[in-house]
C-alpha cells in the first residue's frame, strides 16, 4: 500500500488503464455499494470481475460485508461499473486513498455515481429496512479539517473552490421518487451526516445530530461525494436504514445488525435504482 497522503493523476491513470485492459464495457454510470447492500451487484449481466487486490495504489476493504472488487456489466440496458464494498476513513488511510476509486471514476468517462450505505436512524420515524433519498449532507469530517479536497488541486477534475450547494443532483433525485412510486415502495428524504467512526454514536452524538438537522448518520459517502462534484460528476445517494435512533440510549448498535439490515433492504434499493437506470 502506498502511504503517499495525496494521490497523483499518474496513478490515478495507471489504476484507470488497467481496469480498461480487464473489460470490454465503457460504463458511464457507477454505483457504490455500502455495508449489506453488495448483493445488488449480483443482478449485473455478463459482468466481468476485478479485485480490488489487482488494482495498484487501490485500498482493500477490511471491514466485513465489503466484498472489494469491481463488477462492470449490463443492469437495465445501462452499462455500470458496481464497486461492491467501499473503502473507509476510519481503516487508516488518507481521504485522498479513500476516495482515489471516485478520480478513477472519472478517468474512465463516469457521468452518473450513485452512492449508498447503511446508516443510522436520527429521525425517531425511520425504521430498520427503510430507505431514504439524501437530499442533503452535513460534513462533520471535513468541518474537523478532513476535506478530500484537502492539498494540491487537480485542475485537471475541476477548480479550487467547487460549490456544494446541489451536492445530490435534482433531477437524479425526481427519478428516484418517480421510482419508488412506480414500484410501491417507500422512500423517505433527508440528510445524511457523515462522521469518521468506527466507533457507534451515542445518544448525545444522536441529539446533537439531530438539532442540527440530520436525518441519518453513517461513516462514508460524503466524502466521495464531494470529490464527484469536485470533477463534475452527477451523484445520487440513497441510505439504507440499519437501526433505529438510539437518541435515549436503551438500545445497542453492532455491525451485525447492519448487515442484517441489508437483507431488507436490498430487494427495496434494487428495484429503485432498476427505475431510475431505465428512465436515465
Amino acid at each position: 500500500m502506498n502511504n503517499q497522503p495525496f494521490m497523483t493523476l499518474e496513478q490515478i491513470d495507471e489504476v484507470a488503464s488497467i481496469i480498461r485492459g480487464r473489460t470490454k464495457y465503457e460504463p458511464k454510470v457507477a454505483l457504490i455499494l455500502g455495508s449489506g447492500l453488495g448483493g445488488l451487484a449480483d443482478s449485473i449481466q455478463n459482468p466481468d470481475f476485478i479485485p480490488f487486490s489487482d488494482l495498484p495504489h487501490w485500498p482493500h476493504s477490511t471491514v466485513h460485508g465489503h466484498a472489494g472488487r469491481l463488477v462492470i456489466g449490463k443492469l437495465e440496458n445501462q452499462t455500470v461499473l458496481v464497486m461492491q464494498g467501499r473503502i473507509h476513513f476510519y481503516e487508516g488511510l488518507s481521504m485522498s486513498q479513500v476516495t482515489l476509486p471516485v478520480r478513477v471514476m472519472q478517468r474512465l468517462g463516469i457521468e452518473i455515481l450513485v452512492v449508498t450505505n447503511a446508516a443510522g436512524a436520527i429521525n425517531p420515524d425511520f425504521l430498520p429496512g427503510d430507505l431514504m433519498l439524501i437530499t442533503d449532507n452535513l460534513n462533520l469530517i471535513g468541518m474537523m479539517g478532513f476535506n478530500p479536497l484537502i492539498g494540491p488541486n487537480m485542475d485537471e477534475f475541476g477548480p479550487r473552490f467547487p460549490d456544494m450547494s446541489q451536492a445530490y443532483d435534482r433531477k437524479l433525485c425526481d427519478l428516484a421518487r418517480q421510482a419508488a412510486k412506480e414500484e410501491k415502495t417507500e422512500l423517505h428524504e433527508g440528510i445524511y451526516a457523515g462522521l469518521s467512526g468506527p466507533s457507534f454514536e451515542g445518544p448525545a452524538d444522536l441529539r446533537f445530530l439531530r438539532v442540527a438537522g440530520a436525518d441519518a448518520v453513517g461513516m462514508s459517502t460524503v466524502s466521495e461525494v464531494i470529490v464527484a462534484r469536485h470533477g463534475g460528476t452527477r451523484v445520487l445517494g440513497i441510505s439504507g436504514i440499519s437501526n433505529k435512533a438510539n437518541l435515549d440510549g436503551n438500545t445497542t448498535t453492532s455491525h451485525e445488525e447492519v448487515l442484517e439490515a441489508g437483507t431488507l433492504m436490498v430487494p427495496k434499493l434494487e428495484k429503485i435504482l432498476r427505475g431510475v437506470l431505465r428512465k436515465i
